[in-house]
């Protein structure tokens, strides 16, 4: 019988479990040691400081918050999803099911206008804060921020990208998956695995805020704003709310000072608009900004 010879000693196999093993990796290359919950301090510190470094790297001066629902959209969409809603009923037209999918649908299409009213806020905020006018990517002030998603999102992104400037978008790791809208600056889009580290980005270059029609997290992400603004935080920072009828009917501001749960002076921490136009020349003239030149 013929014999090999043996070319791997006990001493070869154990350096080799050596060099192999999670605990001979450099620390910040161990991802199975990163994604450890004895690591959360550590992830939680990266998500702190990486967004901080990229925005001081671009020059980013300060922001302006646009919050508002991801579900609603520009008109056109809103008008094709309310035709095939509306297909779908006629083909079984005793569904209670396909009924309340129409009234959502023709809400979305009332809604869409909130889309373009975003999408103009954005870009008249973010001209004014271009300020290179043969380099009309070098914005460094009042620089629209948002959630880097669908809906309010994309709208506010959109008026600055077709505003020749840059925005910023603080995306979010969450159950169903959230891609970042086409419109944000591509350096300036963030992913955070922590709402409140996302949270502390939002607010940290803040000088204004808008809040348009939207759910759960837009009430969440108003009423943070608003605690902030009350105990001192933020100074005077303006928030404006979009959409008199929408805010008036779903929160009664009104009640909450009647009741001395708030005080009459919280009440003016708020500003109602229905005007795009209107509303950027509200946070202009609260953040010391002057006018646009022709």
């Amino acid at each position: 019988m013929t014999q090999f010879p043996n070319t791997s000693s006990p001493e070869q196999a154990n350096l080799d479990a050596i060099l192999t093993s999670p605990t001979y990796r450099i620390a910040h290359e161990d991802q199975e040691l990163l994604n450890s919950n004895d690591m959360r301090g550590v992830r939680m510190l990266l998500e702190i400081t990486k967004p901080d470094l990229h925005l001081e790297t671009a020059g980013i001066e300060s922001t302006i918050i646009v919050f508002g629902g991801a579900r609603i959209v520009d008109n056109d969409t809103a008008a094709a999803k309310l035709a095939q809603a509306e297909q779908r009923l006629s083909e079984n037209p005793g569904s209670p099911l396909l009924k309340r999918q129409v009234v959502h649908a023709q809400q979305l299409v009332e809604l869409s206008r909130f889309y373009d009213a975003a999408r103009e806020f954005a870009s008249l905020a973010s001209r004014h804060g271009q300020c290179n006018r043969e380099q009309p990517h070098d914005c460094s002030s009042h620089v629209i921020v948002t959630g880097g998603g669908p809906g309010i999102m994309e709208a506010a992104n959109r008026g600055a990208f077709e505003a020749g400037c840059r925005s910023i978008g603080l995306n979010i790791t969450l159950p169903f998956e959230q891609h970042p809208n086409p419109y944000i600056t591509p350096d300036l889009c963030f992913k955070f695995n922590y709402f409140s580290l996302r949270k502390f980005h939002f607010v940290m270059r803040s000088i204004g805020a808008i809040l348009f029609p939207g759910g759960f997290g837009t009430l969440d992400e108003l009423f943070e704003l608003l605690t902030l603004r009350q105990v001192g935080t933020k100074g005077s920072m303006p928030i404006v709310l979009f959409g008199t009828e929408f805010w008036r009917r779903l929160v009664d501001f009104d009640y909450l000072a009647e009741t001395g749960l708030i005080s009459d002076d919280d009440l003016d921490l708020i500003h109602f608009s229905d005007s795009a136009e209107e509303a950027w020349d509200f946070i202009r003239s609260r953040t010391g900004a002057e006018p646009e030149s022709n």
